[in-house]
């Protein structure tokens, strides 16, 4: 996980910045917009204070590292990523490069690095300079060079099984010079691409698994068995050919993303409908939308109404209504009306623009397990060859074997012994896994954190727009019995006060107001008392809206107060903010009734805990900021097993680590803004994402697109099922090699049969973990 440090730096100083400063309640940061907000408790940090830490923060903010993606061609055979490796180390030497990733199967090199040190453009110089071809980041291109090198090995198998089977043909009717000539061409076309691999890592100086099955085929043909080492290389050539099929499945079902962004954009300029390139739309204007069309950038609807397929970003099935003052985004696509938008975001930054660059960072970041074997399949392939000439030297000084006989089965052992099952095994699952959940408008940043979740054992909430809606509605209305009026009687006149409010209190009450169809009486002499109440004269008489402390001193003599304020100490006792509705007139005072919100439990939201704890979840955990009574009776109704509330940043990561060191893993799940810090300090950072949440892209390791925790479970299990693969995979190309090691050994296996069981088994895995593409949890 070398890349969290990078990653989550700015997560991680808010967190440090959090332990640091007693009374810091909430950090938002606006990436796009580049607004930093601190919310602070004034009792316990002062104005100055909180202003430091605030030009601290946003100094560090500033400070960030520059990040590029290069689209590379692939290199190399199947141990290509041993030569990544040393692609990484040349970059990372260069002055102002932190970090570098590179994945030749995946095509995408990644680089964090100082702007002021080094430019994209002399990073990709250093790549090419180094024998790597840069890439447009065009999926056509990638795609069609995809197609040409799939023909062009296709060709080369088909040639090499012709001069196989006609070398054979002709040794068996006795024709030497014609089968001389068809083994030659099987050795030319089945050995070409291993060679040249294999001497382009040697000139990386690193050994090459591809260079093990050519000199296998060579040692075959000094001994005069060309038959054999020619099926080698058919066979070899053959399993090359499916392996970079299946991976390019996997690529290509990520590129698919990049294919989503229309190239053009209609701009409304001067009155009139100017077709032009995306990049050249600025921030403000106006585009419009036709039946049909797909979104080429972000915007709010201005004008207009229709249903937007959205499954391209969020996963969701059906079809969203939106009108006027609503978000669009890049990638999805208009249905039915017409409509007018104006941009708010260009191109580069567009929600599916930042979609396709995590995707690709996630192609470059190995797991793992990738990365060990990565590590270790270079000394391991320097082992097979030391172990290829013990063998010979053994069996001829010690064991007086012939010479041939020796070299035979040392090249035998040499072909089963070598690594190339165990070599694509992971990248083939956790490129799949990668593409099937970005299908799903699931993001994962990096194979890392595919595999890190499967150990999750632990997960804790977020409360307010993670486990609840995020939204404050109206959910109770009582009035007292006595003053002759109706609940939705009570209910306009607290509209009427109150529809002048901002309050999020205040607008549930109207929208719960016009979701009854009640007519709203027009109000006079609005005031506020900030974070106590409103009053307004409303046919003809002065009404009141406020908390308890609102009425707690003028009006304890008042007609009901005492009834009015045991029923909002009961409300409150239930986890319901409440507020009591008072009238005013000729001298009189008398409580009408009360009105209870809360932010409600997502739908499906218990049924999400049930499933994750039927897939293994020990424990569930609920953390908030909010009081007591509010969130354990969110958690009852949720069902978790312990609540935590009336928690600062600091103390949510103090609990998260807790539980990361109980369980040895956990998730923390966020909306991606204020839980920041708790995100970082968790094993896997899960955001919800709502399409478009910067910070939630930028914070998580994992995030739902949909804003849909009924994903959630799709996501451990899809985790888990990678993993279960890995070990299949692992299980598959192991014992395939200790069997044939000791076939070999004990019955003499002929090297005809080696090469089928390595080439199978590295097929076998390849396919198998293809299969994740198509996963659908249970």
């Amino acid at each position: 996980m070398a890349d969290e440090a990078q990653e989550k730096a700015c997560a991680e100083l808010v967190e440090q910045s959090a332990a640091e400063a007693d009374g810091l309640v909430q950090v938002e940061v606006d990436p796009a917009s580049g607004r930093l907000t601190l919310t602070y408790d004034r009792a316990r940090l002062s104005a100055a204070e909180a202003e430091r830490l605030a030009r601290r923060l946003a100094a560090a903010f500033e400070e960030r590292p520059a990040r590029c993606t290069l689209h590379v061609q692939e290199q190399g055979g199947r141990s290509c990523e041993t030569c990544a490796l040393a692609l990484e180390r040349r970059l990372q030497a260069l002055p102002g490069v932190r970090q570098a990733r590179v994945s030749f199967r995946g095509g995408v090199l990644h680089v964090v690095y100082d702007a002021a040190q080094t430019t994209p453009e002399e990073l990709a110089r250093v790549v090419e300079r180094f024998g790597v071809r840069t890439l447009p980041p065009k999926p056509e291109v990638s795609w069609r060079l995809w197609l040409e090198g799939t023909r062009r090995e296709a060709l080369f198998v088909a040639l090499t099984l012709a001069g196989l089977v006609t070398g054979w043909l002709a040794g068996r009717l006795g024709a030497p010079l014609v089968a001389a000539v068809a083994y030659g061409v099987a050795y030319v076309f089945g050995g070409w691409d291993g060679l040249r691999n294999g001497i382009g890592a040697l000139r990386h100086r690193t050994v090459d698994v591809d260079l093990l099955m050519v000199l296998a085929a060579l040692g075959a043909l000094v001994i005069g068995a060309p038959a054999e080492g020619a099926t080698l290389l058919f066979l070899f050539s053959l399993s090359n050919l499916l392996q970079h099929y299946a991976i390019g499945r996997s690529r290509r079902a990520i590129q698919a993303l990049m294919e989503l962004r229309p190239d053009r954009a209609r701009v409304l300029r001067e009155g009139q409908e100017v077709e032009v390139p995306v990049e050249e739309v600025r921030v403000g204007e106006v585009f419009v939308l036709r039946p049909g069309d797909r979104v080429p950038l972000d915007g709010v609807i201005v004008r207009g109404e229709s249903a937007l397929d959205e499954s391209s970003i969020t996963g969701e099935s059906m079809p969203v209504d939106k009108g006027p003052g609503q978000e669009v985004f890049a990638g999805t696509i208009n249905t039915t009306g017409s409509l007018e938008v104006r941009v708010t975001r260009p191109a580069s930054a567009s929600t599916l623009a930042r979609m396709i660059e995590l995707v690709e960072q996630a192609q470059s970041e190995k797991a793992v397990t990738q990365r060990l074997i990565d590590r270790l399949e270079q000394p391991y392939a320097l082992g097979v060859l030391a172990m290829t000439a013990l063998a010979i030297v053994i069996s001829v000084a010690f064991l007086n074997e012939p010479f041939a006989r020796a070299f035979y089965r040392a090249m035998t052992l040499m072909v089963a012994a070598s690594p190339c099952a165990v070599v694509i095994s992971t990248p083939a699952a956790v490129l799949s896994a990668i593409a099937a959940g970005a299908r799903r408008g699931v993001l994962f940043k990096g194979g890392v954190y595919v595999e890190a979740l499967a150990r999750v054992r632990a997960i804790a909430f977020d409360k307010t727009g993670t486990l609840t809606e995020g939204r404050t509605r109206l959910v109770q209305v009582g009035a007292r019995p006595g003053v002759g009026l109706s609940e939705d009687e009570l209910l306009r006149l607290a509209a009427a006060v109150q529809q002048r409010s901002e309050h999020h209190l205040a607008r549930a009450t109207v929208a719960a107001a016009r979701e009854r169809g009640l007519t709203i009486s027009e109000a006079e002499g609005f005031q506020a008392v900030v974070g106590k109440g409103v009053r307004a004269v409303v046919e003809g008489a002065t009404l009141h809206v406020g908390n308890l402390r609102y009425f707690e001193a003028a009006w304890q003599a008042a007609d009901g107060f005492d009834e009015g304020r045991a029923a909002v100490e009961a409300l409150a006792r239930q986890g319901r903010t409440a507020v009591l509705v008072a009238r005013e007139r000729d001298g009189q005072r008398e409580v009408l009734g009360w009105l209870a919100f809360a932010d409600r439990l997502r739908p499906g939201a218990a049924e999400t805990i049930r499933r994750l704890r039927a897939l293994g979840v020990a424990h569930v955990a609920l953390l908030t900021g909010d009081n007591r009574h509010v969130a354990e009776a969110i958690g009852r109704e949720a069902g978790v097993d312990a609540v935590h509330a009336e928690l600062l940043p600091a103390q949510k990561v103090a609990h998260v680590k807790a539980l990361v060191d109980r369980y040895g893993a956990a998730a923390m799940v966020g909306d991606g803004v204020n839980d920041a810090p708790a995100l970082a300090a968790a094993t896997v950072g899960i955001a919800m994402g709502g399409a478009g949440t910067d910070v939630a892209l930028e914070t998580a390791d994992v995030v739902l697109m949909r804003d849909d925790l009924g994903q959630l479970p799709y996501v451990l299990a899809l985790s888990r099922a990678t993993r279960r693969t890995l070990l299949v995979n692992f299980a598959i190309a192991f014992g395939m090699m200790g069997l044939m090691i000791g076939a070999i050994l004990l019955q003499g296996l002929p090297l005809p049969l080696a090469v089928v069981g390595h080439e199978g088994s590295t097929v076998l895995v390849s396919l198998n973990g293809l299969r994740l593409l198509g996963f659908r949890a249970s």
